[in-house]
């Protein structure tokens, strides 16, 4: 088995190594099983069992859930189950399913096991990818049981081919690169070269750089190369997938973390304040390690397009310009944070603190622009795809919560209405409406007609984000060493 071979799942064309970590992932939250092989030789191992061969591999499914581990007789601390002892329990589960009227959490827990159980089921048995095989030069997909057949495996070991599968996966390969092409493989260096990881460590490199370095040369220099690397692997990703990389919350938070860079790049080549630079590296890192880290909410795979995504002029303009508000919005909250912790542990001048609010002001208007266009855009890509341009559904009421919200402090700042002792505060917390309409509605509310990029297990991350959001909001107003 080789790890560059063609395998077509999920609806494309993917390299099997990719097939095989999304897999493993999907079913243990590992991108290997085994710690001692590869992804794509546990994968092997385990499509081999459907042939009689012995495969003793002890594969984990994840249960997060603590009412599923009941369920399954687990304990709390447990976050797994083997396989073998999940099949005993698949019926106890699907009766659970069938009992559970609501669809809260705990259903769809018990929803994701069943799939994660099937998808382990589908490779031991040999169906889970399909394989080209080339018939007549045309290439023609075959499930893994049916192409590998005991004549094939008898041909090669009768030539004295000591390896005949990883013969045949070689000429399966070679075969289908005469046809088609290698244009799959730029997935797989997708994959390997892991650019985002690389711009995270850049981008920390720039924050620290920034701070501790009064040239700002040096600083800006390290800002271009992170923004060059994500550039670099965005491109990647929209040449593997052939679309706009803003379809899901993991791409949604990619997008907004370059995306607020460069606004805060723009923002700066006008004000020329190193404060723009920092928040800008800042708010990338944020985005980076949720990207890396938060595997629970956010799915790195590259999944085709639902329907109603297809049109990619209203992808590229309706979300780009929600995301890009988002983004210009997060920049005035991390700055906002900075002056309000600044103001509380350390000495900041009234003049300071009334020029920082001008800097947070000036964020505030590129986002609401943005965010206006988007609504804009959306109503009418709406009335494209559903037949109206506005139906009260979750995420468009949000997006207008979070429009008329930051108007008001717009509005209020331009009136004086708003002073800068209120301004900076108000801006900290008035980013929760963001996270509500960007992680709220997907993780909480998960429904609608926005349904399609909906995720799971991120609860619990916007509750600590809002708890600790407005504990700084209570120590910074409680007192602030102004002079």
């Amino acid at each position: 088995c080789v790890y560059e071979a063609a395998v077509q799942a999920g609806g494309r064309v993917k390299p099997l190594h990719v097939f095989a970590t999304e897999s493993f992932r999907y079913i243990s939250g590992s991108p290997t099983i085994e710690e001692s092989r590869t992804a794509v030789e546990s994968l092997c191992r385990l499509t081999l069992k459907a042939f009689g061969m012995p495969a003793d591999i002890p594969v984990k499914v994840k249960v997060e859930h603590i009412e599923a581990k009941k369920l399954l007789g687990l304990k709390e601390d447990d976050h797994f189950i083997l396989a073998d002892d999940l099949e005993a329990k698949m019926g106890l589960i699907e009766t659970e399913i069938m009992k559970l009227k609501e669809n809260n959490a705990y259903k769809k827990e018990l929803n994701k096991i069943s799939g994660r159980y099937k998808t382990y089921l589908a490779i031991a048995e040999a169906r889970a990818w399909t394989v080209p095989e080339v018939i007549n030069n045309q290439i023609v997909w075959k499930p893994m049981g049916e192409f590998l057949t005991e004549e094939k495996v008898q041909e090669k070991m009768s030539s004295g081919d000591s390896t005949p599968l990883l013969t045949i996966f070689r000429e399966v390969e070679a075969n289908y690169k005469k046809i088609e092409g290698d244009h799959y493989l730029l997935e797989l260096s997708y994959v390997k070269w892991n650019l985002f990881q690389w711009a995270m460590l850049v981008s920390l490199v720039g924050v620290l750089v920034t701070v501790s370095i009064r040239n700002m040369t040096w600083g800006l220099s390290i800002t271009f190369i992170s923004v060059i690397i994500q550039i670099v692997n965005v491109t990647l990703r929209v040449l593997i997938s052939g679309r706009a990389p803003i379809t899901n919350m993991y791409e949604t938070v990619m997008f907004s973390g370059l995306g607020g860079l460069i606004i805060a790049l723009i923002i700066f080549a006008l004000r020329r304040e190193r404060i723009y630079l920092i928040a800008g590296l800042a708010l990338d890192i944020l985005c980076l390690m949720m990207m890396k880290f938060a595997n629970n909410m956010l799915d790195p795979g590259i999944s085709p397009l639902v329907p109603v995504l297809r049109d990619n002029f209203w992808l590229s303009t309706h979300v780009t310009s929600v995301i890009l508000s988002y983004a210009a919005l997060a920049l005035s909250w991390v700055i906002a944070n900075i002056v309000l912790i600044k103001a509380r542990f350390f000495k900041i001048t009234k003049e300071d603190y009334k020029y920082q609010t001008d800097l947070i002001y000036t964020c505030i208007k590129f986002g609401v622009v943005l965010l206006s266009a988007g609504v804009i855009l959306g109503g009418v890509w709406a009335d494209y795809s559903w037949g109206r341009f506005w139906g009260w559904d979750p995420k468009e009421t949000w997006s207008l919560i979070v429009l008329l919200v930051y108007m008001a402090i717009l509005h209020g700042r331009y009136t004086t209405w708003i002073r800068e002792q209120r301004f900076v505060p108000l801006v900290a917390g008035a980013f929760m409406s963001v996270m509500m309409a960007w992680f709220g509605v997907n993780y909480i509310l998960a429904s609608g007609l926005h349904s399609y990029g909906f995720s799971e297990g991120g609860a619990v991350f916007l509750g600590s984000f809002f708890l600790i959001q407005i504990l700084v909001i209570l120590l910074a107003v409680i007192k602030k060493k102004t002079i």
